[in-house]
């Protein structure tokens, strides 16, 4: 790894700019040195330092070929180092799908090499290296990294402590492989059961403890020296369409938004958050102009900055979501999010277009160079906070020492342990012994992992029954299950003392609900286990146990099963309310519930 002061001389002027500091975004002394870079870089370097671009590939040098042709396709460039120097980003998103997280240090070896690549340019600047790592149900970065419970079986445990411990934890792992931005946590309120985007991200539907644990993982986050980013402004949790796919439409009067939806975002804000991400949505209540919020000057500048008081970075959401597109081409969308009060553009669908798209709009007079300096401001106050102005490299030979360790392990255990939620015990059939119900049979969904380095759910259920003291056969049955998968599950259940069923967005009429109601008949006695939803419960009415668990992540479901043996007691409470299923405007399940029963063993504290 370069040494300190190659690392300071390759920044050409980086030198000046000095870290600004602990307070939140306010400008201060240093803003001056951090304007004498501004007014050293070239239109064009202006106009990159606003992107934050994918790029395929493991290396930034040297990625495989298949991940070269891919740039070439998509971006015009071979590698990672011809983005930057024909594009000067500011910024780079990590995704699996991109072949940018294949291992820990790996990822450590990327981000320096983005790094190197970026201050090896004339005025050079460190790079702001982002992902997606809620944890739970969307994940980049995967094992041997911890892999935490996400917010909803945060929300079930209802713990700031624990919430705040995911946002170290998780913090601490990310700084050490090179990514300074997380675009977590989820700010979302998820009120809507048919929510298909949001749903186990979200905290839960009681707005005011979505916002402490929102603000609890800022602070995790921020104590480490990862940007922490909530999302998605101004509020996605009330949808039934997803903004990837569609333009949704939020109905909420002002006022509810002012009771709901805004108020994680507030309490974000006063725990220094560091950046907001924009949601695709249309919200009418708050501009009736038909423009998704990311394009919206009423909502990102009026209310965003002006009503809330946030002078941090914005960024976009996806500018390849259809939610951004659906009104205005590539080439506009990103010089209107701009016009409209946002600082980074994330992941445009075509970079070429969106680059020049800016870079035109600036020589035409449409946007004025001063506007740009506004956003490049934030993005240095940001970085030099991070002190990434300062120590832009990482030190590899610290990832193993960091990332993935027991302490951090063995963390994520305990708190799982805290979510699992027990919403129906009939006949007290739970927990299950060894010595009553030795042989189990796990069927259900097994879902893709999220990470791509889990599960399958089945699988891991039925590993984790046996540690226990069970001997316990997996069986995969899938999302849908065919009458020909659901005999065969029947007729494995005749041999065995008990059956475990993983559910995954049960329907009404569906295969997986004809699959419960059959194991049932069958006389054996038949927990589920919701692996994602806990809407499920309702869609089950013939089991007799049923747990949420929240997430198909190996983490939640272990913590399940010690909940199904008698390890640990169940603790959970529902984040949200359940609806009833022939009536949905009745409440079956209040939030706040939550059985529990005495365990076998003493629970760990």
């Amino acid at each position: 790894m370069p040494s300190r002061r190659t690392v300071l001389a390759a920044g050409a002027g980086v030198t000046t700019a000095l870290a600004l500091g602990t307070s939140a975004h306010a400008g201060t002394s240093d803003d001056q040195r951090l304007r004498a870079l501004i007014s050293r870089m070239t239109l064009q370097e202006k106009v990159g330092q606003l992107f934050v671009a994918r790029v395929y590939g493991h290396s930034a040098t040297d990625p495989d070929q298949a991940d070269i042709d891919a740039n070439l396709k998509e971006i015009g460039v071979r590698t990672a180092t011809e983005l930057i120097a024909k594009y000067r980003v500011g910024g780079i998103i990590y995704f699996t799908w991109t072949h940018n997280t294949r291992n820990p240090r790996q990822i450590a070896d990327l981000s320096n090499g983005i790094q190197k690549a970026s201050l090896d340019q004339p005025r050079g600047l460190p790079v702001l290296i982002a992902t997606d790592q809620e944890h739970g149900a969307v994940c980049r970065i995967g094992r041997p990294a911890a892999l935490l419970p996400g917010a909803m079986a945060i929300g079930a445990g209802g713990s700031r402590a624990d919430a705040r411990a995911v946002g170290r934890i998780s913090g601490t792992e990310l700084r050490a492989m090179g990514v300074r931005q997380d675009y977590s946590p989820d700010a979302d309120v998820n009120v809507n059961p048919a929510n298909p985007i949001i749903g186990v991200r979200s905290f839960g539907a009681d707005p005011d403890a979505v916002g402490a644990l929102v603000a609890a993982e800022v602070e995790g986050y921020q104590a480490v020296g990862v940007a922490a980013t909530a999302k998605h402004f101004p509020g996605h949790g009330d949808t039934a369409v997803d903004s990837h796919t569609g333009f949704p439409v939020i109905t909420h009067s002002r006022e509810l938004w002012e009771k709901l939806d805004a108020v994680p975002f507030r309490a974000a804000v006063k725990a220094g958050i560091d950046s907001v991400m924009t949601a695709h949505i249309q919200f009418p209540a708050l501009d009736d102009s038909g423009d998704p919020a990311t394009l919206s000057h009423p909502v990102v500048t009026g209310i965003l900055r002006g009503e809330l008081g946030y002078d941090g970075v914005v960024v976009t959401d996806s500018l390849g979501m259809a939610g951004v597109r659906t009104k205005y081409g590539d080439d506009r969308v990103p010089v209107l999010a701009l016009k409209a009060g946002v600082d980074q553009l994330l992941d445009a669908p075509a970079l070429d277009v969106a680059w020049n798209a800016v870079l035109k709009a600036v020589q035409g007079g449409e946007l004025t160079e001063s506007r740009l300096d506004e956003s490049i401001l934030r993005i240095l106050r940001l970085k030099s906070r991070l002190g990434l102005l300062d120590r832009p490299y990482v030190n590899v030979k610290d990832v193993g020492r960091v990332v993935g360790t027991a302490q951090h392990l063995a963390a994520a255990d305990r708190i799982a342990e805290r979510t699992t939620t027990l919403l129906v015990n009939e006949g007290g059939l739970l927990p299950l012994s060894p010595r009553t119900h030795g042989t189990l049979l796990v069927v259900g969904a097994d879902p893709a992992s999220p990470s791509g380095t889990t599960g399958p759910p089945t699988g891991v259920l039925a590993a984790a029954l046996s540690e226990l003291g069970f001997s316990a056969t997996a069986l995969s049955t899938g999302t849908e299950p065919t009458a020909a998968t659901i005999d065969r599950a029947v007729a494995a259940a005749q041999g065995v003392d008990a059956v475990v069923v993983g559910t995954y967005n049960v329907t009404a009429g569906g295969g997986q609900q004809r699959l419960v109601a059959q194991l049932v008949a069958t006389g054996r006695p038949v927990v589920a286990v919701a692996v994602r939803n806990p809407y499920d419960v309702a869609q089950l009415p013939t089991a007799k146990a049923c747990l949420a668990a929240y997430s198909w992540t190996d983490v939640e479901l272990r913590a399940a099963a010690r909940v199904i043996a008698g390890q640990v007691a169940p603790r959970g409470r529902l984040p949200v309310p359940v609806q009833r299923a022939d009536d949905p405007a009745q409440v079956l399940y209040p939030i706040g519930h939550g059985l529990t029963y005495q365990t076998y063993v003493t629970d760990r504290a």
